[in-house]
Formats: structure tokens, C-alpha cells, sequence
């Protein structure tokens, strides 16, 4: 099998800014692109623009500018969201590149001289939005079979390619790959079409009577490119002319073709019979990914829905975006887009699951181990030690199965397996516990040492989908990654953290995003607002006795601790985050000066879950917790095993 990894986007169209599905589809590539390039693979990864055509003309035309200076302002606007969302491209294509434009020529100019190509009248229903034409039995109540929008009648003279003549040949070549067309939903709907409807020859110019901007046919200066043609010409013109030296040969042809759902056919069917024409092989595979709506609808600037990449960066990271896109839907299907989704996925998963995972070891080594990754003793390893080890020895296959599939959720899913296993291993193994006791000085070393390799292992996994989270992981445990290697072309062993290494605690990985409830939904909070101060604590009255109804008002729950930091300029006060089984709350403790937050995650403590909300400190609280103690806190209210959070406590 061949070493190389050519992989694509669709080139986008630049009548309008870059949206939630182009960046969909280039985050998709530019996973499989860094995990290629750690198994050893040499990567080509493309994608560009689509420079020409009708709705552009038209858009320049509404901007009042020429259709280059157009092009020219969108431009940037891609590109600089690539490197927002880290997008590690190694060329980027125009088809308004005049070395474009000449390769484009010369394929046009083989398969007239191939009498591949031909001139003739046609009249029949043209869709300006996807600028091709349909027959008669195609239009249904005068709209477009594919965007449902009007279309007109048209006849004119043009040049045709005889696409027709590959239909046996294409539905061969799909019955005997498999992989060709993938999902296979999306592979039978293509057999299915060419199965009913034999192939009519394409139209592949247009009148420059009719629209001038285009790249002029080499044998008839009258008649600009169809689209379409120009534009699937770019994943074989990019690798010759934007590296170094020519390279089509090297890397055709393309391991991966990633397109939407919408453009499916212009690729499996046009592209497929331009490059049997052209003698050159197909692609491997052509994956058709979902669409994305918004709060179940359809995105459109009349709504007012539209997601904007730019913003979503701005406000919650690249890698969260990255994350959640990737992690929230299976990759194939359509998606739904809610910010409050979002928000649930940054503060459960990357904040409380990851973020702590980091967080509480780096504390841990920082205070019991004098900031150095401690030696572990070896031979001592018990079976929750080897559970550990076993479960991360295992990402590297699995991912691999996962990401082979295109399944970005279900390897995302897998790595959290390791990240709850890790917040788990310290729960249980209770390092804060051990540190008590001198004996236990070995085994708290062996543990401390578990927790940073089993990050060690998270860093190496999570870096194709969040690069900058990796880096994070990796300059706190000051580890000796470089990603620029291929770090997966070998297996990867437990022991690879080395002792002694000393960790540079940093900031949360992912902070939690703050919200407050509202009777329009969440509403983000600034926690740096002044807030009015809480009312003096009026003096404890004489103990009474109460009723039996009085005891009844209060409801007491049991709360897994997701959470816990402490609060600003406060030696007492820890604002907690604690799943109530119902919902997530957060609940302000003065427990401080007894327990250190990394100790507090994944205890089941007791709250008081009907307590009017008050502010600490400027901190709200939605609840109390319970402990033991006069003037200190000794110890909290906590349960022996695992019960569910949010049973009632009697």
C-alpha cells in the first residue's frame, strides 16, 4: 500500500463569507491529515476556493465591484479562519490561479482532441443557483429538482462532454469498491440514481453572451468553462503546480475526497467520468458528510441563524469548537447546532472531565511530590493499576478502527473512556489519603505517576482533534512530544513519562463557562460584575424544637462533585460544580481550609437542595453543603458507595 494520504475539501464558493459547513468539513480533513501524518504517512491536504462562475459574477455585480476584486476580498476571510481553527493545510488553491486556469485548458483541450467533446443546440430548464440544466422529467411546479428554486427556460448553443457513454463503466466501478462512495446510505442513493436515470452528455460551457467570468475554452474564445468542470480540475492541477515540484503522479490518486451531502453527484458522477475520459485513476474514496441546522431549522440570513465560525472561535476556542463539532453528531448523518449544546459539552466534558483530569494531578505532583513527577514502584501494580494501563493501551487500535471509518465520535467517545478511567483512578486510589501517611509514600508516587502518564496517553490521542489542548498537556507535564514525528507509527508503551520531570502547573484547560438561568434559557455571566452584597447573617437564635413537617421542607440530595476551584481573595469559600441527577448546579462551601479542590471531584457529598440561592462573595449558590464541625470544618457529609446524584437523603 502506498505511504501517501492526499486528502481534500471541496474547493469553497466565494459568493458569501465562510460558514458552519465549511468548517465542518475542513475540521474533518485536518484530523485525518495530523493523524496521518503521526502514523508516518506523507500528507497532501488541500482545499481552496472556487473562484468563478455565475453566483459569484452575480455577487461581485451586488457589491459593485469586478468579480476578482471580490474574490480577492473573500479570500482572506478563509484563510484567516483556517488558522483560527488551526487548520494545517499544506496548500491552498484559486481557481482564479492563472497556472490553474492553464491545466484546466489543456484537460479541456485533450478531450476535444479525444472528440470527447462536442458542440451542439440544447434548450432546456437552467437553475442559476447550481448553474447546470435539468430536463424535462427532472422539473417538478417549475423549480429545481436539488435547491427547489425557480428555474428558466433556456436555448442556446454549447459544448458537451459525452458523459454518457461511462455510465456501465462508473455503476461497475461503484459495485466493485465498496469503499468508493461512502456512507454506503449515500453509496446506494448514487447506484440507485444511475440504476433508473442513463446518463445524458454534460454541458460544460457557457455563452460569454451570457457570463463572462470563467475560464475561456482553448478552442473557442466565445464560451467560458461550466463550473463544475474548472473547479473538480483543482484536486489534480493543486499538487502540480503548489508544491515545490510537480507531484500529481506521487500523490494520485486521492485517498479522500470530503464533500457535503449536496454536491455528492457532481463528484461520484461528473469527476468520475472526467477522469475516466482523462485516463487518469479515481479517487479511493468520496465521503458525503450531513448538513447542520440550527436549533432544528434550516440556517438562512432571513432567520437570522446563520453560525459564524469567526464568532463561535472567539467565544469558546478553536478546540472547543473543533471538538464539539466532531463529538456531537456522527459523522455522515445531519446535525443539530445549539449553543446551549455547546455550553453542555465544554463544561461537562472538556472542563470538568478533562480539564480536572489536568488540573488535579499537576496540583497533586505540585504539592506532594515537590512539583516532580514522582518514580513509581514497580512490581507493586494492583488490579486498578493495571485496568488503567490496560484501557490506554488500547486507544491507539481502537482509534484507529475509528478514525479508518470516518466514525469521529465514536474515537472521540473512546479517549473519554481513559479521561473518566483517569478522574476515577484518582477518586478511588484517594492520593490526598495516602499523602497522610508516610508508609504509604510508594504507593502515592505510583499513583501520581499513573495519573500523568495516563495524560501523557490523552495528550498523544486528543492532538489531531485539539491540537492547542495537546500542547497545553504536554508543556504542563513538560513532556517530550514532538508532534512533527510520526509518534504512531510505532506502538506506544506504558512507562513513557519520565520521573523526575518537573510539571509547570498552568491555567484550566477549558474554563467552565459560566451561565445563569433565565426565563429565556442560559445566559452567559460575567463573573467579574459587581454584584449588590449579601445581607449581614442575622445571630443564631436559641435551638427550638421543630415539627416533623418543619424537617419535611427540607430536601436533602445526594451531589457527585464534578468541579471545584477556589474562590478569588477567599482561604475558605470553594465554588463547587455538582450534578444533582436532574440537573448541574453550583454550590459555594466554606470548606477550604480543610479539603483542597482537586480532593473534592467525584466525591458524593449531601446538599441542601431547597436552600433560596445566595451570593458568597459576589459567587451565587444554589445550595449547601453538609459537614461536621463547630468552629472548623472536621469532615463533610459524604456516602460510602456509589449512590445516584440526586437521591433524596432521609
Amino acid at each position: 500500500m502506498s505511504n501517501t494520504f492526499y486528502i481534500t475539501t471541496p474547493i469553497y464558493y466565494v459568493n458569501d463569507v465562510p460558514h458552519i459547513g465549511h468548517a465542518y468539513t475542513t475540521i474533518a480533513a485536518d484530523v485525518l491529515a495530523r493523524y496521518h501524518r503521526l502514523l508516518g504517512h506523507d500528507v497532501f491536504f488541500l482545499t481552496g476556493l472556487d473562484e468563478h462562475g455565475q453566483k459569484v459574477q452575480q455577487a461581485a455585480a451586488k457589491s459593485g465591484v469586478d468579480p476578482q476584486a471580490h474574490c480577492d476580498r473573500l479570500a482572506p476571510q478563509f484563510q484567516n479562519l483556517w488558522k483560527k481553527l488551526n487548520i494545517s493545510n499544506d496548500a491552498f488553491i484559486r481557481t482564479t490561479d492563472t497556472k490553474h486556469k492553464t491545466v484546466v485548458q489543456q484537460k479541456l483541450q485533450q478531450l476535444f482532441d479525444q472528440q470527447l467533446i462536442y458542440r451542439a443546440d440544447y434548450t432546456g430548464w437552467y437553475c442559476t443557483f447550481d448553474e447546470r440544466f435539468w430536463t424535462e422529467k427532472d422539473v417538478t411546479d417549475g423549480l429545481c429538482p436539488d435547491c427547489k428554486r425557480p428555474v428558466e427556460r433556456l436555448s442556446e448553443s454549447n459544448y458537451f462532454f459525452k458523459m454518457g457513454q461511462y455510465h456501465d463503466r462508473l455503476v461497475k466501478h461503484i459495485e466493485a469498491h465498496p469503499d468508493f462512495i461512502r456512507p454506503e446510505s449515500r453509496r446506494n442513493e448514487v447506484l440507485g440514481f444511475l440504476k433508473t436515470n442513463p446518463l445524458g452528455d454534460l454541458s460544460i460551457s457557457r455563452p460569454k453572451s451570457r457570463l463572462s467570468w470563467g475560464i475561456e475554452l482553448p478552442f473557442d474564445r466565445d464560451y467560458v468553462t461550466y463550473v463544475w468542470f474548472d473547479a473538480l480540475v483543482n484536486y489534480v492541477s493543486g499538487p502540480d503546480y503548489l508544491l515545490p515540484q510537480p507531484a500529481l503522479n506521487h500523490y494520485w490518486p486521492a485517498s479522500m475526497h470530503l464533500v457535503g451531502k449536496d454536491i455528492l453527484t457532481t463528484h461520484a458522477v461528473y469527476w468520475s467520468t472526467m477522469l475516466m475520459a482523462l485516463e487518469l485513476p479515481l479517487p479511493r474514496t468520496i465521503f458525503a458528510h450531513g448538513w447542520w441546522t440550527v436549533n432544528g431549522e434550516k440556517m438562512s440570513k432571513s432567520r437570522g441563524n446563520v453560525v459564524d465560525p469567526h464568532g463561535m472561535v472567539d467565544e469558546f476556542g478553536a478546540d472547543a469548537f473543533r471538538y464539539f463539532l466532531l463529538r456531537e453528531v456522527p459523522f455522515g448523518q445531519d446535525g443539530d447546532f445549539s449553543r446551549h449544546a455547546l455550553i453542555g459539552r465544554v463544561n461537562t466534558d472538556l472542563a470538568n472531565d478533562l480539564g480536572n483530569l489536568l488540573s488535579r494531578t499537576t496540583a497533586m505532583i505540585e504539592r506532594y511530590a515537590g512539583s516532580r513527577v514522582p518514580k513509581p514502584e514497580r512490581g507493586t501494580d494492583s488490579d486498578i493499576d493495571r485496568v488503567l494501563q490496560h484501557t490506554a493501551g488500547q486507544l491507539k487500535d481502537a482509534i484507529g478502527v475509528h478514525l479508518d471509518n470516518l466514525e469521529f465520535s465514536r474515537a472521540l467517545e473512546t479517549i473519554w473512556g481513559l479521561v473518566k478511567l483517569g478522574n476515577q483512578y484518582i477518586d478511588k486510589t484517594a492520593p490526598w489519603v495516602l499523602a497522610k501517611k508516610p508508609e504509604d509514600k510508594s504507593r502515592l508516587d505510583t499513583v501520581l505517576y499513573n495519573a500523568a502518564e495516563t495524560l501523557r496517553f490523552l495528550c498523544l490521542f486528543l492532538y489531531p482533534v485539539m491540537p492547542k489542548a495537546a500542547e497545553g498537556i504536554k508543556q504542563q507535564l513538560d513532556l517530550t512530544l514532538n508532534f512533527s514525528k510520526p509518534l504512531f507509527s510505532s506502538d506506544i508503551t506504558w512507562g513513557g513519562t519520565v520521573p523526575g520531570t518537573e510539571i509547570v502547573k498552568g491555567a484550566a484547560l477549558f474554563p467552565r463557562v459560566e451561565t445563569t438561568t433565565t426565563s429565556q434559557g442560559a445566559k452567559t455571566v460575567n463573573q467579574d460584575t459587581p454584584t449588590s452584597p449579601s445581607p449581614a447573617p442575622t445571630p443564631a437564635a436559641t435551638a427550638t424544637h421543630i415539627t416533623i413537617e418543619d424537617f419535611q421542607k427540607i430536601q436533602l440530595k445526594v451531589a457527585k462533585v464534578l468541579s471545584a476551584e477556589r474562590v478569588p481573595k477567599s482561604e475558605k469559600l470553594l465554588k463547587l460544580q455538582v450534578d444533582i441527577g436532574s440537573e448541574q448546579r453550583q454550590v459555594v462551601a466554606g470548606i477550604g481550609k480543610k479539603y483542597t479542590p482537586e480532593e473534592l471531584i467525584g466525591r458524593r457529598v449531601v446538599i441542601v437542595a431547597n436552600l433560596k440561592p445566595a451570593k458568597l462573595m459576589g459567587v451565587e449558590s444554589q445550595g449547601m453543603v453538609l459537614a461536621a464541625g463547630d468552629a472548623e470544618v472536621q469532615e463533610l457529609v459524604t456516602l460510602i458507595s456509589d449512590v445516584d446524584p440526586g437521591t433524596k437523603v432521609k
